[in-house]
């Protein structure tokens, strides 16, 4: 094998470029009375719970313990907001991992909360770029999913699907999860053309979603 001399700063990958940058917690949020002031440009993880939010968070930015995973469905349970932040310590781009929709153990009061909080942050933040609409591929698309897309489509925010563990599928499985998704795709005018299978724990597909979050980024 031959030498591969590593390549300066300036030379990599926009995405690599953007998440060599320091991650840090930002903000938590239970309410749009809470949100932080708007400031750089923001995307968001939206999905049911434990579809894998956090451990995707963590796996952006090659930090295990920045977002909170859990095998409790429902841990996250208020808007969290992470900084990219360049040298002059401005933020870059900003992270936000909403909490999970669905099965989770908390109040109906509590869970209300967070939907409302969640609906109107999607429906009204200016600075929100883009949404990622996380999808478990050994499940497909689920009916509070298609909700939470036809709130986008409604919104015109645009949003795209990623297939999330995707190393748990048996081989072959993933071309027809694919095929499903771009099928229940259809005729729905914000969602992105392109589905973003990965997977956190093997590190399949971070690198692409790195250079999708990067065509958001303040210049760095």
């Amino acid at each position: 094998m031959g030498y591969k001399p590593m390549l300066p700063a300036h030379a990599l990958p926009r995405g690599e470029r953007l998440f060599r940058l320091e991650p840090r917690f930002l903000w938590a949020a239970k309410t749009m009375a809470d949100l932080p002031p708007t400031g750089a440009p923001e995307v968001c993880f939206a999905g049911r719970s434990n579809v894998g939010k956090s451990s995707l968070v963590n796996a952006l930015v090659g930090r295990k313990g920045l977002a909170r995973a859990s095998s409790e469905p429902g841990r996250t349970r208020e808007l969290i907001f992470f900084g990219i932040a360049g040298k002059d310590e401005i933020d870059k781009i900003r992270i936000v991992d909403l909490p999970g929709y669905g099965h989770a153990v908390a109040s109906k009061t509590e869970i209300a909360r967070w939907n409302e909080a969640t609906r109107d942050f999607l429906r009204g933040r200016v600075t929100l770029k883009r949404a990622f609409v996380l999808i478990d591929s050994r499940h497909g698309l689920k009916p509070n999913d298609l909700e939470v897309m036809s709130l986008l489509d409604a919104s015109a925010l645009a949003y795209q699907i990623i297939l999330t563990k995707i190393d748990k599928l048996k081989k072959g499985e993933l071309e027809g999860v694919v095929e499903q998704t771009r099928e229940g795709l259809k005729k729905r005018p914000a969602a992105h053309p392109e589905i973003l299978p990965i997977s956190s724990h093997e590190q399949i597909g971070i690198d692409r979603l790195r250079e999708e979050i990067a065509n958001f980024a303040l210049d760095f």
